[in-house]
Formats: structure tokens, C-alpha cells, sequence
């Protein structure tokens, strides 16, 4: 028996957000972008899935709720607030990206050896906030030459966290500075880039010591119980950290960028067993969304004389099950919501080429995405619930090892071919979504990732997962 955090209250997840994105976003024509590429959807399993009406749809697979627009750092309690232009955005370039995309394999998370390293770091923690915790840094550009007041101020709180260790100058941007930042940035899973010049490096500098700490104490609960029910061969897909592990006999194999649940469509944890992979899958829209999105964009489709369906390679079936030609659907009347409708597999298939499937009450899984942008970026909660995996090919490659028949030559082959295919593993493999926003390494490092849930305040509720 497993004891998870509960975080969701009203059903299962509607993992189905990308297609509202889409929707709002298209114009008559789907563009080169996939505005619709959100629409695609599982394949196998057809009878059950996520959604209200029994049907598995996607995560978010836009850059947010519209689509697209710029990523924005979790507002932390007592982060400060940004004005005008005061930092840019959290745009990289190809080298930060590579490092973003290619994260360091690391300690797993779910290490037991990971328990006595985050006691030590909470007793280390108690003693700053007794002492007063550490200053708030002012939301500006800093970096190699920078002087002035806030560069004072930021020294301050690099020390009192043991970022910042040796000699420097107090009102300059100097060596030991520039290291203690890329110590400071590499610890809260922020790019290692020795600046601060994006709003979620001021985000992470500015939560409050007694939050950290609170962080600390929330999450020494959660590796005391997951540590000791992990299994020797697993996929953990830490949420606030966005990134999925694949791990071996106590060692990180594969480390992989993911998008997952942006706060008011959470990714949930959960404990299963990936059972299939689902090569090319289709999407089945979900009634919500049929209601809040497909329809009224069809309609809009339907008044400049145009075929919403053809144009997202999409179908339509009545409540028999009979396929309808879209000249055949009045999309202004009731009939319509009580069909259902899927789209097929396509180059702007938002759940990519393939699906990674397990059993779960709130149907979410992991799979691909042709929009490969958000996985660039340093905050990555932009979904609806499912998760996307960057490289996912070499992960299923991983998955399939013991299922005979399987490599990476045949699964390249199966993308470029568009082949549907489901393969049902020889061994299930574990899987868990985990809520890990803080703990410490054996070597002293003490990692934070944003509370992007606000559970680590004590007030979420435990049931347990077989």
C-alpha cells in the first residue's frame, strides 16, 4: 500500500486542454505550428480513457491556455511582483536550451539515501530562519560588471543560503559571484547560465527561507514513503520538477525535459504499471470539450462555408457508432453533441508519434508532441494534466528493452511510417507521478522546485494507491 498526496477534488483529470488552445487559436486553416495538433488522441484502449464520457484526450499542447505567449515563473509566496520590461522573458539560447533539454543524470530523487540528506538540510534551514531568513532581491538584470545597491543585497542572500562561499567584493557582479549563481540556478532547476536575467531565477532568489523550509518538512514526509515502496526498475515523472526518470538498480539511466499540468489543470500523482505503448494513436475528444470548443469552432468553420474536419483530419461518428460526413452534421443544432468525434494520426498530431499507457483513474499518460518549443524552457506547466516527454523515443526504446523485437531502428521506423501499433509489454514497468519540489542529495545539495500545486503547506489530504 502506497500513501499519495490527494490534490484534485472534483473527478478525474480532463487531460484535454490542448484542444481548447487550438480551438480558440485557429484560424480556417491549420498551420504549420499543429494549432490543432492537441486533438490527437489515444489509440488501443478506446473504451477507456479520461474525459467525462469515457474517451482519453491530451494534455494542454499549447504554450499555454491560448497556445502560445510567453512562459512565466510560478508566483511563489512573497515573490515579488514584475513591472514593464524589468527582465526579459525566459527566452534561451541553443546552448542553454541543450542544457535544458539534456538535464545532468544525477542521485534519483526517490534515493534513500536522500532521507538523511534532507534531515540535515531541514536542521540546516531551521537555523536560518531563526536567524532572520535572507533579504529579497530587487527584480533586475544582473550579470558580470553589474554594480550597485542590489548587487549588495544579492551577495547577502547567496551567503546565507552557502551559495556564495569565499572571497568577493560586496558591490561587484564578480567571479564568485557569477559561480555561487550557477550553484544557486543548477539547485533550483534553473539553467546554469551565471545571470539573472529572467523573472524565474528572481522567482526562486525571493521565496522566503520559512517556505523553503516548509518545503523541506512537507517533502521528508513524501520521500520517506515513496523511497521505500519504489521498485528497482521505474519511471518517476516528478511534477514540480518537470522532468521524468527512468531509473535502474538505484541509478538514473535517462533524465528527460517534460511539460506537465499547468496549476489550474494539475498533473495527479499516482502509482501503476506502464502495460502498452501506442505507436500513432488516435485522439477521442472528450464531451466537455466537444461542448466548450470543437463545436463552437466548427460553427465558425461552417460560416465561411468550410469543412472543420478535413481540415484537422478529424471524424465523426454518430451515437450508433455510423460515420457522418461533416456536410451531413448540422453543427447549429442538438444532434450534434451526442456524437463523438476523433482525429486521425498526422504530422501535427499533438501527442506525436507515440502514447506511453497505463491504468489510472484520472487517465492521464505520457506521450510526444510535434510542439518540441516548450520543452526549451525552464518552466514547463502548461498542460492539462497528461505529460509530455521530450526524446520520448529513447524512453520507449528503454521501456521495450525486455519486449522482444523492439529497438530503436524499429520505432524510428514506425514514426516515419505512421504505422498504428500497440505493443503490449513482456514486463510492466512501474510507474510513478510524484510531488517532489525539495529534498538534498548525499553531497549537501539542498534542491528546490517551484510549488507550482501550493501543496507544501500542509493542507492537501492523503489516499492511498495500490
Amino acid at each position: 500500500m502506497l500513501t499519495f498526496r490527494t490534490f484534485l477534488k472534483g473527478g478525474p483529470i480532463l487531460a484535454t486542454a490542448g484542444l481548447a488552445a487550438a480551438l480558440l487559436m485557429s484560424s480556417v486553416e491549420p498551420s504549420s505550428a499543429g494549432l490543432f495538433s492537441w486533438m490527437k488522441g489515444p489509440q488501443g484502449n478506446q473504451g477507456g480513457g479520461g474525459g467525462d464520457d469515457g474517451y482519453a484526450g491530451p494534455g494542454l499542447f499549447g504554450g499555454g491556455l491560448f497556445g502560445g505567449g510567453k512562459p512565466r515563473g510560478p508566483q511563489q509566496p512573497g515573490s515579488q511582483a514584475f513591472h514593464g520590461d524589468e527582465l526579459p522573458p525566459d527566452e534561451f539560447d541553443a546552448a542553454t536550451q541543450a542544457w535544458i533539454l539534456n538535464p545532468p543524470l544525477g542521485t534519483p530523487t526517490l534515493a534513500k539515501a536522500n532521507i538523511a540528506a534532507t534531515q540535515a538540510a531541514i536542521a540546516k534551514y531551521r537555523a536560518i530562519v531563526a536567524n532572520g531568513g535572507w533579504p529579497m532581491v530587487p527584480a533586475k538584470v544582473m550579470r558580470p560588471g553589474s554594480t550597485g545597491p542590489e548587487i549588495v543585497v544579492l551577495h547577502r542572500r547567496l551567503e546565507i543560503s552557502g551559495d556564495l562561499v569565499g572571497m568577493s567584493v560586496p558591490e561587484e557582479y564578480d567571479a564568485a559571484v557569477v559561480a555561487a549563481v550557477k550553484k544557486f540556478q543548477a539547485r533550483h532547476g534553473l539553467p546554469p547560465t551565471g545571470v539573472i536575467d529572467t523573472r524565474a531565477m528572481i522567482e526562486a532568489l525571493n521565496v522566503p527561507a520559512s517556505v523553503r523550509l516548509a518545503q523541506l518538512e512537507a517533502n521528508l514526509k513524501r520521500l520517506q514513503t515513496l523511497s521505500a515502496a519504489a521498485a528497482p526498475r521505474y519511471v518517476m515523472v516528478n511534477i514540480p520538477a518537470a522532468q521524468v526518470e527512468a531509473v535502474d538498480a538505484g541509478q538514473v539511466v535517462q533524465r528527460h525535459a517534460a511539460v506537465v499540468g499547468k496549476p489550474e489543470r494539475p498533473t495527479p500523482e499516482l502509482s501503476s504499471k506502464i502495460q502498452e505503448i501506442n505507436f500513432n494513436p488516435f485522439w477521442y475528444v472528450p464531451k466537455s470539450i466537444i461542448y466548450k470548443d470543437l463545436v463552437p469552432k466548427a460553427q465558425e468553420f461552417a460560416r465561411r462555408n468550410q469543412d472543420m474536419l478535413a481540415a484537422y483530419h478529424m471524424q465523426a461518428f454518430d451515437a450508433a457508432g455510423n460515420p457522418i460526413a461533416s456536410n451531413q452534421i448540422n453543427w447549429f443544432g442538438q444532434e450534434v453533441y451526442n456524437y463523438q468525434f476523433r482525429q486521425l494520426p498526422w504530422d501535427q498530431n499533438s501527442l506525436g508519434f507515440v502514447k506511453i499507457n497505463f491504468p489510472n483513474k484520472d487517465s492521464v499518460y505520457m506521450h510526444d508532441t510535434p510542439l518540441k518549443s516548450l520543452f526549451g524552457r525552464s518552466v514547463r506547466y502548461e498542460s492539462s494534466g497528461c505529460v509530455r516527454v521530450n526524446a520520448i523515443e529513447t524512453l520507449v526504446d528503454w521501456i521495450l528493452q525486455d519486449t522482444g523485437g523492439w529497438n530503436m531502428q524499429r520505432i524510428m521506423a514506425v514514426k516515419q511510417s505512421g504505422e498504428q501499433i500497440d505493443v503490449k509489454l513482456v514486463k510492466q514497468i512501474p510507474v510513478y507521478f510524484t510531488y517532489v519540489s525539495a529534498w538534498a542529495t548525499p553531497d549537501g545539495t539542498v534542491q528546490f522546485r517551484p510549488d507550482i500545486y501550493n501543496l507544501d503547506n500542509g493542507s492537501g489530504e492523503t489516499a492511498s494507491v495500490n
